[in-house]
């Protein structure tokens, strides 16, 4: 994993070289998102696993457990995060299934 975090670093990096406006805005604006307010750091890492577990990004994943731990979630408090991605997966799939599949099948011949 520290590879591929290593080549999103590099690559962020080659980014501010090319283009440092757009790099910065960037960053001034996640780091905005990331700052303490309503909600905490720790959450705010929280919420980010279960997003990047849910978009299937590997890189954010190992990133935001790192960054949670470091904000202070504990080992189980990560661990219930991925379960409510899980949940939230697979609550996305049955949504789908019990709403547009059922009208494809409706709008489908019958047999």
């Amino acid at each position: 994993m520290n590879a591929k975090t290593t080549a999103y670093k590099e690559g962020m990096g080659h980014l501010a070289d090319r283009a440092p406006e757009l790099a910065e805005a960037y960053h001034a604006f996640t780091g905005a998102c990331f700052a303490e307010g309503k909600l905490g750091a720790k959450e705010k890492q929280l919420i980010a696993l279960g997003i990047s577990l849910f978009s299937n990004n590997e890189v954010c994943t190992f990133m935001h457990v790192q960054e949670a731990l470091s904000q202070g979630a504990s080992p189980d408090e990560v661990m219930e995060t991925v379960a409510v991605a899980a949940a939230l997966g697979g609550g996305h799939a049955m949504s789908q299934g019990v709403t547009r599949v059922q009208q494809a099948l409706g709008a489908a011949p019958l047999h």
